[in-house]
């Protein structure tokens, strides 16, 4: 294996593990794009907007645009989508359960697969909201700690557990904190980490995350494993591409939304106005009219970037029969024909000539016929800005597990084809 495939993805690890919440994410995102020289913007001010310069905006904390302005006119957008968000387990309000010991009641956010999360160091992260002299304030909160687990039951209490099991949420996650009866507890540890009264905790959003760290594994390091690779693969090349690519005759864009796993129907989503609005501000702070706005565009192309499934090593049924994926085989191009992705014959070829010429591989990924597949940011976007939009992703192991694994070489493939997009 090349170093450089393997120094690509372990900063992707690091970064992983440095921000376990997506809080964490936008925010260490919106922190490296300014240091790059980008202004940050602010929905409720005017947005003040030059040729040559670059700028970003995020929205409730996980959602985030960013975008080059060319020195001169441009003629298409070149955009990137991808979310922020992973399935998880988020703690409910009021959340000890009190007795001989004290556990936490949680929901399920999004659809993860449950049984990885058992008998693993877990911890918590997300926000705080706090009230300081009559203003509510966001304070970012993580325990660097292996602070709660969910323990299982031992084989000899339940000698059909090996028969499979059919997990009760409400009973058998709740993740287990401490010995003996601690009401009030989370805002009690809330408080000293924040330092901060707990009459000044006003709300919260927090979630549970795993604090195993990722690592490169395989005969030749050709495996990573890590949590969060769906989608913050995409996410954070797509950044990364953006920082050293080069605008031109196109305006590169980078739009990262939330929610993706539980629908988009949020005010940070897909499905909201935060796309369409960002660009009509543009448009109008470089006095684009509506003529030239429909060009635009016409002209513009998407990359809807959310992870595929790989061919799995004892499952190979579940693949198509004659399009499967694998790991460290370049961009995945998605296809449906019920339009759960987006891509179709023409945009699809306008990415393929994009990456032969720049010598970067791709593969196809289509669901096995009898099996139906999710809905991703792309047809969901385009419900408020169309355009010709392709779906593509990494090909991944173990989607939606708190610990998943995908292809070392990919992460390097992504930024090189999205730099290329971007300067289209």
């Amino acid at each position: 294996m090349d170093k450089f495939y393997e120094k690509e993805t372990q900063e992707f690890i690091d970064f992983i593990y440095d921000n376990p919440s997506t809080y964490h994410v936008v925010n260490a995102l919106g922190n490296r794009l300014e240091t790059e020289g980008f202004i940050q913007l602010e929905e409720d001010k005017p947005f003040k907007i030059e040729k040559g310069k670059s700028y970003f905006v995020s929205r409730n904390g996980t959602a985030l645009i960013a975008f080059k302005v060319p020195k001169s006119d441009f003629n298409s957008y070149s955009l990137v989508s991808a979310h922020t968000d992973s399935p998880c387990l988020k703690i409910k309000q009021n959340p000890e359960l009190c007795g001989d010991y004290t556990t936490l009641n949680v929901e399920t956010y999004g659809g993860l697969l449950l049984s990885p999360w058992f008998d693993r160091p877990l911890s918590i992260a997300g926000r705080v909201l706090v009230e300081n002299e009559g203003r509510v304030e966001t304070r970012l909160l993580a325990f660097d700690k292996d602070l709660v687990q969910i323990v299982s039951l031992a084989i000899h209490q339940n000698r059909t557990a090996n028969d499979g099991i059919k997990y009760n949420v409400q009973k058998e996650l709740m993740p287990l904190l401490g010995l003996g009866s601690n009401p009030g507890a989370l805002k009690q540890l809330i408080s000293e980490k924040l330092g901060i009264s707990k009459d000044s905790i006003l709300d919260y959003d927090l979630f549970l995350y795993a604090r195993n760290k990722g690592s490169l594994w395989g005969m030749d390091n050709e495996f990573f494993s890590c949590p969060r690779i769906d989608d913050l693969q995409c996410a954070y090349t797509a950044v990364k591409a953006l920082l050293s690519s080069k605008a031109n005759t196109t305006l590169p864009l980078c739009t990262l939304f939330d929610n993706e796993e539980v629908g988009s129907g949020t005010k940070q989503g897909a499905l909201s106005d935060f796309l369409t609005t960002v660009l009509e501000r543009i448009e109008y702070a470089l006095n684009i009219d509506i003529e030239k706005h429909c060009q635009l565009k016409a002209n513009s192309l998407m990359l809807s970037a959310d992870n595929a499934h790989s061919k799995h090593p004892n499952y190979p049924e579940m693949c198509d029969i004659t399009n499967k994926t694998l790991p460290n085989g370049g961009i995945v191009i998605k296809y449906s024909s019920n339009q759960k992705y987006a891509t179709d014959g023409y945009s699809a070829s306008l990415l393929k000539v994009l990456l032969e010429k720049n010598n970067i591989p791709y593969q196809v990924f289509f669901n096995n016929s009898n099996l139906p597949g999710g809905s991703t940011l792309g047809n969901l976007s385009m419900q408020k800005y169309s355009l010709n939009t392709v779906d593509i992703g990494a090909s991944q192991l173990a989607m939606h597990s708190v610990y998943e694994t995908a292809g070392t070489k990919d992460t390097y493939y992504f930024i090189k084809a999205f730099e290329a997009f971007y300067s289209r």
